[in-house]
């Protein structure tokens, strides 16, 4: 297993075009492969965009074409590379997070769990399994935006051995509300000093095409000290990339958490175990 892994996480626009979100995509691929990083992590929905009126009138070839376009670029680049979609199901749509290996293959798709805003409730239902997969040999999970309200979503996969926490957002609300999660913090709330693992955000950024709404940025790499190792701005579409030194994740609130108190372990073992029996599951 990697001593260190050298991570990128991409600030992107939530409600452009599929056009314009893959020719960026690809970009930043490029960009994060040139700097040395040996994953690059992409926002919630980044191909389709995170406008959900207009998402869901994409022809699914399309989003499918532009999802293997990565895959490619992800092969002919030589990095991990995480990034987002809405995909239409039998009822309703899925806000996946697909995991594209240095060999251009899709080995790992989680669903977003707890939908949120208006339009993600109307269109999206949410998914039926956490996160645990594997980079480099190094155990990683998932969540996606207002997931990482849920403690419990990261925590039992760290009980099983992940060190980071991926976590593609699109925190995108109306003016007053982005302006309060700035003013009180942040939208994705550092999770490291309950968890002692890794916290990398990938948020969005720009103002929707009726001007009321707009996303906050303010993506982040933080240690699991939750002390910041990179942050971007509020504003602007940019890159952010660190070194994580993977003996700081030692998991020391997670292993305190499966012994104390003593009546619960038994049953902390038995979610570890129906977690990883699911995770390798298709959303769909």
């Amino acid at each position: 297993m990697t001593k260190t892994l050298q991570v990128s996480c991409v600030q992107m626009h939530w409600a452009k075009s599929l056009e314009f979100n893959i020719e960026r995509t690809l970009h930043y691929i490029s960009q994060a492969a040139k700097a040395g990083s040996r994953v690059v992590l992409f926002p919630e929905a980044n191909l389709t965009g995170y406008h959900l009126p207009t998402v869901v009138e994409l022809d699914s070839d399309h989003v499918n074409q532009a999802l293997a376009k990565c895959c490619r670029t992800a092969q002919e680049h030589d990095i991990w590379v995480i990034v987002g979609t809405i995909q239409k199901t039998k009822d309703r749509f899925l806000n996946i997070a697909h995991v594209i290996s240095p060999k251009g293959d899709i080995v790992h798709e989680y669903a977003k769990i707890n939908t949120a805003g208006e339009d993600e409730k109307i269109y999206c239902r949410g998914g039926d399994k956490l996160s645990l997969f594997e980079i480099d040999g190094v155990l990683c999970t998932l969540v996606i935006c207002r997931d990482g309200r849920h403690p419990e979503l990261y925590r039992i996969p760290a009980m099983a051995g992940a060190q980071i926490l991926f976590h593609p957002s699109s925190s995108s609300d109306e003016i007053e509300a982005v302006s309060w999660k700035r003013t009180s913090g942040r939208a994705q709330q550092p999770i490291g000093p309950n968890s002692k693992i890794f916290h990398c955000v990938a948020n969005t950024v720009g103002m929707g095409p009726d001007g009321k709404m707009m996303s906050c940025g303010s993506s982040f790499i933080r240690e699991p000290s939750g002390l910041p190792l990179a942050e971007a701005g509020f504003y602007q579409e940019e890159m952010i990339t660190s070194v994580l030194d993977l003996s700081r994740a030692d998991r020391s609130y997670i292993h305190d958490s499966m012994k104390n108190p003593p009546f619960l372990a038994k049953y902390w073992q038995e979610m570890i175990k129906d977690m990883i029996a699911r995770k390798d599951l298709k959303p769909e």
